[in-house]
């Protein structure tokens, strides 16, 4: 029976970037992980078969307020050093059942990429995630990302050009002329990895501009990421990446936060707020330095529940 014998673990399952639920992408959290092994987790990721399950390792709180709170994702496949829904899910569910964790607004957590700070409204589970500062990679050969990624050359935006960026996993970004192209993605998995591999890039990340429905000239972004031959509801790490890119090439002004949905085409819409700085000491590109990318969205409890492990 279950409670007689061995391990008992408690989890939560929120959806992040949503704030109703089932919709947004799912996290399972699993808490008080500290005693288990890195196969045993990943045998639980498997278990749960969410795009990635956190696992929260807690240490005695003088270092947690000091360092953050120990925490590790996994995919059903492997570990990320870092990943953005499991990142503000997971400080989330701190807020709401470890409260001695948040100090004064924020949350921090310990990530193997390392702290990574998340700070809440007054009320509710809206957060911002503040991300390491981009890396940017090499551009992209357009005609490969095209071929790649089911596209046509003509669906890319000429002045926008692909190109591998990281705030902690890297990502190939892909920016089209608009939002048609999106529901005609298909990544052809098993030659894109080995070529974004190469390039340094984990996976695509496409995104097109649209505008919001309200006033019909704010600017808006889609996006679709499609891994591991399925489709991921919603990309936190990606989408830091994206804002980077949009505010080093001038397509978002600095510091403006915009709204990027995420998930449409798979019936889990998710509601993603961006934003970055610009360090520019001249007026050549490759001088900028792009700053305190912040992801924002809200998360919603969905489930609690215990693990029985022998």
């Amino acid at each position: 029976m279950p409670g007689t014998t061995g391990q008992e673990i408690d989890y939560c399952v929120v959806d992040v970037f949503a704030d109703t639920a089932l919709a947004g992408n799912p996290l399972a959290v699993v808490m008080n992980a500290a005693g288990l092994t890195t196969e045993r987790m990943q045998a639980i990721a498997r278990e749960f078969n969410l795009s990635e399950t956190s696992f929260v390792l807690r240490r005695p709180q003088a270092v947690e307020r000091a360092e953050g709170v120990r925490v590790r994702i996994f995919t059903t496949q492997e570990e990320l050093n870092f990943a953005g829904h499991p990142t503000l899910g997971t400080a989330s569910v701190l807020k709401l059942h470890a409260p001695e964790t948040v100090v004064g607004d924020t949350v921090t957590l310990q990530l193997n990429v390392g702290a990574v700070p998340v700070r809440f409204a007054a009320e509710g589970l809206f957060g911002e995630m503040t991300q390491r500062d981009p890396e940017f990679g090499a551009e992209l050969d357009p005609a490969e990302v095209a071929r790649l990624t089911g596209l046509a050359v003509e669906d890319l935006d000429p002045g926008l050009p692909p190109q591998t960026i990281s705030t902690g996993t890297a990502f190939a970004i892909v920016a089209l002329r608009s939002i048609e192209p999106l529901a005609r993605l298909r990544v052809s998995q098993q030659e894109a990895t080995p070529w974004l591999r190469e390039r340094g890039a984990r996976w695509f990340y496409v995104l097109a501009p649209t505008f919001d429905q309200k006033d019909g000239r704010s600017p808006q972004y889609r996006a679709r990421m499609q891994f591991y031959g399925g489709e991921d509801p919603a990309t936190g790490s990606a989408a830091g990446c994206a804002i980077g890119y949009l505010v080093r090439r001038g397509a978002v002004a600095a510091g403006q936060r915009i709204h990027l949905r995420q998930g449409v085409e798979i019936g889990r819409p998710s509601d993603l707020y961006l934003s970055a700085q610009l360090q520019c000491a001249s007026a050549h590109i490759e001088s900028a330095r792009v700053t305190d990318v912040r992801v924002a969205g809200s998360t919603v409890l969905v489930a609690k529940g215990r693990l029985f492990l022998p």
